[in-house]
């Protein structure tokens, strides 16, 4: 079943491959086949992380620390992570390996169609995206991933109490998430004040993040939980 209808299919992404290092070639050689799932195959969590376990799923987690963090501080959870950039998949492979961590796989592919074409509805635990494109030029605005038709693939795929957490630096794209988000009646605002949210613990601070805060930069993050019931405000 495909839930978003946008009829031009607009991506939210563009693949900037670039270079790989060394090191993150040979971890795409040496480590492809135990971390990364084929985009072809079916998913089934249990038996590709050999357990049962809440799964939570990250959109674009760039070089993989923060997923990495994630799952190490967390080893109760599964982590499907999705990325378009190779070498950040292959840094992320490289830090799985480090880490000797075993709750973390990854696909090299579309987030949308991942989500779509193989992850079944009401079995995520969460969904993070952390710092997407955020898409400044207004002609772009239409590429910004957080529109309606992800919040009602969102709703299909959460279970009832799973929560959607979004961060970005990017204050005019905060406003639209939240607009977006408190649109749907299956989700609910956590933020105590229907807006923003402290920075949640298990959210580990980047370095680039670090260096925005020094530099008096600021960052927005919208959690949100899927209701039983239509949420009124």
């Amino acid at each position: 079943m495909t839930y978003l209808q946008a009829p031009q299919r607009i991506r939210s992404f563009i693949r900037r491959q670039g270079r790989a290092t060394a090191g993150q070639q040979k971890a795409l050689d040496k480590l492809w086949n135990c971390y990364c799932l084929d985009p072809l195959q079916s998913f089934d969590s249990e038996q590709v992380f050999e357990r049962k376990a809440p799964l939570i799923v990250e959109i674009g987690f760039g070089n993989g620390s923060s997923l990495a963090a994630m799952a190490e501080s967390n080893p109760d959870f599964n982590y499907l992570g999705i990325e378009v950039h190779r070498p950040g998949v292959a840094h992320l492979m490289m830090l799985l390996e480090q880490k000797a961590l075993s709750n973390v796989r990854i696909y090299h592919h579309d987030a949308i169609e991942i989500l779509e074409q193989k992850i079944a509805d009401t079995t995520l635990a969460g969904v993070h995206l952390f710092f997407p494109d955020p898409w400044q030029k207004r002609k772009h605005h239409k590429r910004r991933i957080v529109r309606a038709d992800f919040v009602t693939l969102l709703n299909a795929k959460l279970v009832t109490g799973g929560y959607f957490h979004a961060a970005t630096d990017w204050e005019h794209y905060a406003k639209d998430m939240l607009k977006t988000l408190s649109a749907s009646k299956e989700l609910m605002n956590t933020s105590s004040n229907t807006d923003f949210c402290p920075r949640p613990d298990y959210r580990p601070l980047t370095k680039f993040e670090n260096r925005g805060l020094n530099l008096g930069h600021g960052v927005w993050d919208l959690v949100f939980k899927k209701t039983s019931s239509p949420v009124i405000y």
